[in-house]
């Protein structure tokens, strides 16, 4: 029986709920994300960091919603937070103390953030901060990185089907970690330049730093040529009290934010520079649009003021020993094997690459998905490509198990090498 064999005998309810869904979402499927070949397992309940589908199973998450449950699931401060404020309104055509309150404890977090704005996804996070980065330069071109994942609107996706070509001659893409590559990449478009985006931890490219020294020279090519410098932080805002920009010590001009910031509930956030996000002020004249029905949303802005206020400190030390105990477990374990594996990461995050080293999992290698189906079947949840993050719930205990599933599962896929 193949993997693939047992784990639809383990799921037949989820089977009918995926069938039933394929004749009302293409692919039976809403996120693009979360599809799996043959199909995914539906989810009924989550606690902590154990989830139990509908036909039972039980896993142990260490995907967390793509890395926004830090606290795990349905924890109790969220839980009474979220009661407490749907009981008073969950939306209303108005402003409420609550996203004050969180906008509050977001700039106290983050010192380069002196004013933001809240959207509903980390897509039109990022989406406006490149528009507030072209009104406010007065420029039209724009960089990222390879292996970016910066949402999913035009010109973030510039180059894929569906949007104008016309929109490709603004964005332009630049080698990781590479200095002199950059402003190769940038020579004699300098003026053109509104912003260069990087994610100081990238999440879809592999769990991969950008590194203080990399990040310092962004800073200071962005200062030279006024272009803004754009850190999207919606996945690595969760490595330290401070995010990323805190633990290498660079300051960016905005900042976009998501994932733990809405305790699980869907809010994001663009902010920076007063001068910057000045421009979306509707007391002034030639202010930008910013509209959406729920911008600041009540519900999720408590989810996140909770969830901010839980994450002390200690917490993001106890979350970084327990990632460095599973890369350093499952590190070991693979050169004690012989196995052409590695686990890359950084404090809570983490990316185990499976078959040649070369093969990023990220781009859906065969032994990617291998892994992924082999993990499902030993009770842990992690992205299909490979990605995980580590909840404030988990143990040792469940850091230590993982760590020999991985080890066991891995070995499977592939020849010891000689």
């Amino acid at each position: 029986m193949t993997r693939s064999d047992d784990y639809r005998a383990r799921t037949p309810r989820s089977a009918e709920l995926f069938e039933r869904a394929s004749r009302s979402l293409p692919g039976g499927s809403t996120r693009t994300t979360v599809f799996f070949p043959p199909y995914a397992p539906y989810m009924a309940s989550g606690e902590g960091i154990r989830i139990r589908d509908v036909d039972g199973n039980v896993y142990r998450d260490f995907l967390g919603n793509y890395t926004s449950l830090i606290l795990g699931h349905a924890h109790p401060a969220v839980v009474a937070a979220v009661e407490a404020q749907v009981r008073r309104g969950s939306a209303f055509n108005a402003p409420t103390e609550v996203e004050i309150e969180l906008a509050e404890e977001i700039r106290r977090r983050l010192p380069s953030v002196e004013l933001l704005r809240f959207t509903n996804s980390g897509t039109e996070a990022t989406m406006f901060a490149l528009r507030a980065a072209r009104a406010f330069t007065g420029r039209a071109v724009m960089a990222r990185f390879d292996r970016h994942y910066h949402g999913t609107h035009d010109i973030a996706m510039a180059g894929t089907a569906g949007v104008p070509a016309a929109i490709d001659g603004l964005m332009i893409t630049l080698p990781w970690g590479d200095a002199d590559g950059v402003e190769r990449a940038l020579r004699g478009r300098e003026g053109e330049l509104a912003a260069i985006i990087i994610e100081p931890v990238q999440g879809s490219g592999g769990i991969r730093s950008a590194g203080p020294d990399f990040l310092a020279f962004l800073r200071r090519y962005c200062d030279r040529i006024g272009a803004l410098l754009i850190f999207d932080e919606i996945i690595a805002f969760r490595i330290a009290p401070n995010g990323a920009q805190g633990v290498f010590g660079v300051r960016p001009d905005l900042t976009t934010l998501g994932k733990i910031i809405g305790g699980g509930y869907p809010l994001a956030a663009f902010g920076g520079r007063a001068d910057v996000i000045g421009i979306f002020d509707a007391r002034r004249g030639g202010a930008l649009t910013h509209g959406g029905t729920f911008n600041g949303n009540p519900v999720a802005a408590a989810a996140g003021l909770a969830t901010l206020r839980e994450m002390t400190p200690d917490r993001y030390d106890h979350l970084a020993a327990l990632g460095e105990r599973l890369r350093s477990r499952v590190g070991d374990g693979f050169r004690a094997a012989g196995v052409e594996a590695r686990i890359e990461g950084t404090a809570s995050l983490f990316q185990v690459y499976a078959g040649p080293l070369e093969s990023a999992v990220a781009t859906g290698a065969r032994d990617a998905s291998e892994l992924f189906m082999g993990l499902l079947l030993e009770g842990f949840y992690l992205a299909p490509r490979g990605m995980g993050g580590i909840a404030v719930p988990t143990t040792e205990a469940d850091i230590d198990e993982l760590a020999s599933a991985m080890l066991r599962v891995t070995a499977s896929l592939q020849p010891v090498a000689a």
